[in-house]
């Protein structure tokens, strides 16, 4: 996933770290555009439309990114993979001509376990995976009666029970560098943290930052002055998804949208000041 990640748990086997990187290594083989021989690799090289089966835990992240490509009116699309690529995000290093005909994700079918596609576009995990393989290792340690623990992939956590002193996993959301905003600290127990940031992952050209997150409407880096979303969920899988859905739609119709859906969001813009902080009823109510 081009990342780490770290763990701490309460009264630990000695075999904790391999059963965590089991479930990773399951994950990346699935689902890592990186991986030649990976699932997701092999789905983008079929002949259009050809079906193929894939396996339980990568058709229930494609099935939870199409529902949010439907929900965030194409914001967030899981079939973006020729656009990353063509902005130099992805394994290919292109540059970037033309906007797409149409959103990416409706040239994606689904059968039961089959999938296909029905136009040159490939598929892309990268808003969604790490917060599902947090989910999914959360679910190995409770599996084996582990209830106390923090996980945290690529700056996505979640936390579940208590620490050794009963106190909550409280961890502070991350923030953008440079900029002076108010430390956003949580309580995770149960609950999961997802943060969106352009300081990540970008790259210079002719002078001007070219955030990651793309924009499917217009085949682009966005272009407003994001610099990060954070977003708390029962689900690190949709708190990393709706982290980036709510980049790519900005402060207005994004946390419009994340309002209207009861989700708990804070946005960080850059402005002419330094910063403008945004944040969600749902997240307000937490924090009072």
């Amino acid at each position: 996933m081009g990342t780490i990640w770290s763990a701490r748990i309460v009264d630990a086997p000695t075999d904790c770290a391999a059963l965590i990187e089991t479930v990773l290594a399951r994950i990346i083989a699935q689902m890592s555009n990186w991986e030649a021989e990976s699932d997701i690799s092999r789905f983008n090289r079929l002949p259009l439309g050809q079906w193929m089966s894939l396996p339980d835990e990568m058709m229930a992240v494609l099935r939870a990114g199409l529902d949010m490509a439907r929900l965030s009116g194409g914001a967030f699309d899981p079939a973006i993979g020729n656009l990353v690529d063509r902005w130099g995000f992805g394994p290919g290093k292109e540059v970037a001509t033309g906007t797409p005909a149409s959103p990416p994700w409706q040239a994606i079918e689904m059968d039961g376990f089959r999938a296909r596609r029905l136009a040159p576009v490939a598929l892309d995990f990268s808003g969604i995976a790490k917060g599902y393989a947090v989910d999914a290792v959360a679910q190995a340690l409770k599996t084996r009666s582990l209830h106390h623990f923090l996980i945290e992939i690529g700056g996505e956590l979640r936390g579940e029970g208590v620490k050794p002193d009963i106190q909550p996993w409280w961890v502070d959301a991350e923030s953008p560098p440079g900029l002076a905003v108010p430390t956003l600290r949580i309580a995770l127990c149960g609950l999961s943290v997802a943060t969106s940031g352009d300081y990540r992952r970008f790259r210079m050209e002719g002078g001007r930052r070219l955030s990651h997150s793309i924009d499917p409407a217009t085949g682009a880096p966005i272009t407003h002055d994001v610099a990060a979303v954070t977003v708390l969920h029962q689900s690190a899988m949709l708190a990393d998804a709706w982290a980036t859905a709510i980049t790519v739609l900005g402060p207005d119709r994004g946390m419009a949208l994340a309002t209207r859906h009861g989700i708990a969001a804070r946005l960080i813009g850059r402005t002419s000041d330094q910063a403008q902080e945004y944040m969600t009823p749902a997240l307000a109510a937490m924090l009072d």
